[in-house]
């Protein structure tokens, strides 16, 4: 008999755990979700602001023309549902080829394309208003807070990743 009680004893002791992990869990607000740490280099779901995709120019020849400029860009996404305030983060490149958003601000789940090129920023493209190409065929883009903090990175065309994550759209 005294078996099956420890066996009731220790059933009961792995329920009354579960059910309060589950209450904490529950009771954990919204906020705490958005901000969790990246949940890995090859996750599909990640959370707060990240580099989701790269689109480079098609050819050579199209390095100085404007229309090929826009044509490259880098596509940053807010996985939170809260707003981001992106003023003095900044978007490089390798080389230190740098942009800075300047007064602009991520809304929840959405994302922004920044163009090499010229053109009007609007809440879904901004421009950095660049005459030559910024991306290379092997390179890296990196994205930093405003405190000069990294924030997140994603290369392409080689084998030098330097987190691991080869995404977006890397034809050139």
């Amino acid at each position: 008999m005294s078996v099956s009680v420890s066996w009731t004893a220790r059933r009961l002791t792995a329920a009354a755990a579960a059910a309060g992990a589950l209450v904490a869990m529950a009771a954990l607000p919204a906020s705490a979700a958005d901000h969790a740490p990246h949940a890995g280099p090859h996750s599909t779901h990640r959370q707060g602001v990240t580099i989701s995709g790269v689109h480079l120019d098609n050819g050579d020849r199209a390095h100085h023309v404007a229309r090929a400029l826009n044509t490259e860009w880098v596509e940053i996404t807010n996985n939170s549902r809260r707003d981001v305030n992106l003023d003095g983060w900044t978007l490089a490149d390798e080389h230190g080829h740098t942009y800075t958003f300047r007064h602009y601000r991520l809304d929840g789940r959405a994302t922004v394309r920044v163009h090499t090129g010229y053109g009007h920023d609007t809440r879904r493209d901004l421009y950095q208003d660049r005459r030559v190409s910024v991306w290379d065929r092997h390179d890296t883009a990196t994205l930093r807070n405003d405190h000069h903090r990294f924030v997140d990175a994603v290369s392409w065309g080689g084998d030098r990743h330097r987190d691991g994550r080869h995404r977006g759209d890397h034809r050139r």
